[in-house]
């Protein structure tokens, strides 16, 4: 049974091998009816096959209404969503997705600063996007492995924003790389800065910006993978369900949300991984261990609410809010 957020069908109107490993979907009503707005940094949760959910970003022009354009990188390493989207996924198909959602959006600045590392590039392209067609100040930093790894690279050269785009190479040494302390080195009252691509990468943009001085909230982040952990210290704790006064025991290879489910106990998930906040759920008593890259820091310490899917306990027991 698909969730309920899972409301729309599409149909797979093209897909283009974007890039090396990247395919781009083109999603539209199959009656030709407009589809929900959205605005720039939304993605939508898509039912890549029964039991599979993931997120990906919109990177067409917000204005949009006849259609979704979303790129999927293919991770052999992936928990398969991205490899059935290469492999199975065809024009003509019929998809399950949800309305767009937005945890990216960008704010009003005097200058935005876009940071993309690989196919982190999908949100921002749309962010650019809706930029220059505001007349706003920005530029984009784009950064990839290789030319022919590098999506969406002749869209970006044609725009009417190439002049404010800036291209790294990681194969190219003999072109400048990207240096965050001279580019960070100046923080700015008025202005917003925003990164999405591979945790590192997102890090590095994130810890040099606040080693300059950039305020948490000038600071905008987007993860397409959850936080690495290690497991080894894990133990076991409670969960109690407030309604109920019903208890189990989380041991150490299942996640809260596992255990849950084996009870009968429903939390909707997508990403499984901390990323998208699907399963956010509320904790009435005890101390969460956050291991979710959804909430904030300020979210994190008030521990009033954790992702179950992934987090875990400090406290002995946690009192669920279900």
């Amino acid at each position: 049974m698909s969730p309920p957020s899972l409301s729309l069908i599409v149909e797979v109107k093209a897909r283009h091998e974007e890039a090396l490993g990247i395919a781009t979907f083109e999603l539209a009503d199959p009656h030709g009816r407009p589809l929900p707005p959205f605005s720039a940094g939304a993605h939508i949760d898509v039912q890549v096959k029964e039991g599979v959910i993931r997120q990906y970003s919109l990177c067409n022009h917000s204005e949009e209404r006849d259609r979704y354009l979303i790129g999927v990188l293919r991770d052999e390493a992936s928990r398969g969503g991205s490899v059935a989207m290469h492999d199975e996924v065809q024009e003509g198909d019929l998809l399950l997705i949800s309305a767009p959602k937005n945890h990216f959006p960008l704010k009003p600045a005097k200058r935005t600063y876009l940071l993309a590392g690989g196919i982190g590039i999908t949100p921002l392209l749309c962010m650019a996007e809706r930029l220059a067609r505001t007349e706003a100040d920005f530029e984009l930093h784009y950064c990839a492995r290789s030319a022919e790894r590098m999506a969406f690279r002749d869209r970006i050269k044609t725009s009417s924003f190439a002049n404010r785009v800036h291209f790294y190479l990681d194969d190219d040494t003999a072109a400048p790389a990207l240096d965050l302390e001279k580019l960070l080195n100046e923080p700015e009252a008025d202005s917003q800065v925003y990164v999405c691509g591979p945790s590192g990468f997102i890090n590095a943009v994130i810890s040099t910006g606040k080693q300059c001085g950039w305020p948490a909230d000038q600071l905008h982040t987007e993860y397409f993978a959850g936080a690495e952990t290690t497991s080894e210290d894990d133990g076991s704790f409670e969960v109690r369900i407030a309604s109920s006064g019903a208890a189990f025991t989380v041991p150490a290879d299942k996640t809260v949300y596992q255990v849950l489910a084996e009870n009968g106990i429903d939390i909707m998930v997508s990403c499984e991984q901390g990323v998208c906040g699907t399963c956010l759920t509320r904790v009435l008593e005890g101390e969460p261990d956050h291991r979710d890259l959804y909430l904030d820091d300020d979210e994190h310490a008030a521990n009033d609410q954790f992702t179950p899917c992934c987090s875990r306990a400090k406290s002995k027991t946690l009192v669920l809010d279900l």
